[in-house]
């Protein structure tokens, strides 16, 4: 980037901490330390008892401005929260209606079966209601890191899987999530629209974000804030973005000491 960012917006899972794993606290510090300087973002498709798990339960000793400079966008950006000094509110939600629900948890679990893919042993339920999104799960909501890793190395059978559901279901975004998972939302509602929207919200130009991700690949759900032109930065796990933040937050600091005063 030429000019340094006013917004840093993070993927989750995989980016900040391992997949529906709370943050390690080195990188809860780090996040705290980039809170003081810029708006921080996350946007990722769990829901928002997720982000609160993984994410603010672990940014002890924040105090509410810091919290106020914090957007979070669960399942992809079709919802949208922010800290009002007592709590989090939501700011909009994109939900489905009772029949796209319907018809995606139907589509998504007959191509799953019919394509071998439905496990008849998980760690919790393999199909989650988000309001705003319908997830798939291969091994479950709460299935361990190492045994999603294992399950589609090459990522083939979540491929094969989006396709069949996205051929039944046209009018609605079908796309693969996390490592085990798929997600369906409303037609033309992704990482870009959450991303969209929020620098309509916050008056923040998309060309002012930096975007961190581990699924920036054509393939990925990251991707589309890629396509949309944000400056993006690729990471592979927690421990890269933590090395990363390292070398961004002096230049950060040392922008924000000489940028002119309000």
């Amino acid at each position: 980037m030429s000019r340094a960012p006013r917004l840093v917006a993070f993927d989750l899972d995989d980016t900040l901490a391992p997949s529906k794993s709370p943050l390690a606290p080195r990188m809860a510090g780090l996040l705290l330390e980039l809170l003081d300087v810029v708006e921080v973002c996350i946007i990722s498709g769990g829901q928002f008892g997720q982000f609160q798990m993984q994410v603010v339960d672990r940014l002890t000793g924040a105090d509410p401005a810091a919290l106020a400079r914090l957007h979070l966008m669960p399942t992809c950006g079709t919802q949208y929260y922010r800290h009002t000094g007592a709590a989090w509110d939501q700011v909009y939600a994109q939900n489905l209606t009772e029949d796209e629900k319907q018809r995606a948890l139907a589509a998504v679990e007959g191509q799953a079966r019919e394509l071998g893919l439905w496990e008849p042993e998980t760690w919790g339920p393999i199909l989650e209601d988000r309001g705003s999104q319908i997830t798939f799960s291969a091994l479950g909501q709460a299935a361990p890191v190492a045994a999603k890793s294992e399950w589609d190395p090459t990522g083939a059978k979540k491929s094969s899987l989006r396709e069949a559901v996205a051929a039944l279901l046209p009018d609605l975004e079908v796309r693969s999530g996390g490592s085990t998972s798929v997600d369906i939302t409303r037609k033309g509602i992704d990482k870009a629209y959450g991303m969209t929207r929020l620098a309509d919200l916050t008056g923040i130009d998309l060309q002012e974000m930096l975007f961190v991700g581990d699924r920036l690949d054509e393939d990925g759900n990251d991707y589309p804030v890629k396509a949309l032109g944000v400056p993006c930065h690729a990471v592979e796990g927690w421990e890269d973005t933590a090395a990363y933040l390292d070398t961004l937050l002096p230049g950060l600091r040392a922008a924000v000491a000489t940028s002119p005063q309000d």
